[in-house]
């Protein structure tokens, strides 16, 4: 994991040929997360914000694949965060669970770093 002005990025190698790009981009009410496949690029769009332990999400950009995981990660971090976040997937075929499972898992820890640094 690499962290450049307050942007942490993380490659995540899926299998020999897929590589998956994760930035994450911390804000005082929420984050951005960026997941992107062999590339540089933004894709489809969903956003959760989260009062009170009550979640609310939508898709902004809708997704060809995957549009299950990207809401769960949303309304997830969202949660841990008690404010918004938004994601965004771009990715070429679809993931499989091993991948999701892996993506999310990075993602997660990801939050949680931050989370320990924002508490010092």
């Amino acid at each position: 994991m690499e962290e450049k002005d307050g942007i942490l990025v993380k490659d995540i190698q899926i299998d020999d040929k897929k590589i998956v790009h994760v930035k994450s981009i911390f804000f005082e009410n929420g984050c951005f997360i960026i997941i992107s496949e062999n590339s540089n690029k933004i894709g489809s769009v969903t956003i959760a914000s989260s009062i009170s332990s009550k979640v609310t999400s939508t898709i902004v950009i809708p997704s060809k694949f995957d549009s299950i995981f990207i809401k769960s990660i949303a309304q997830r971090i969202s949660l841990m965060l008690n404010g918004i976040c938004l994601v965004s997937l771009h990715i070429k075929t679809p993931l499989d669970i091993k991948s999701m499972k892996t993506i999310m898992g990075e993602i997660l820890n990801m939050i949680s770093t931050q989370a320990e640094k924002d508490a010092k």
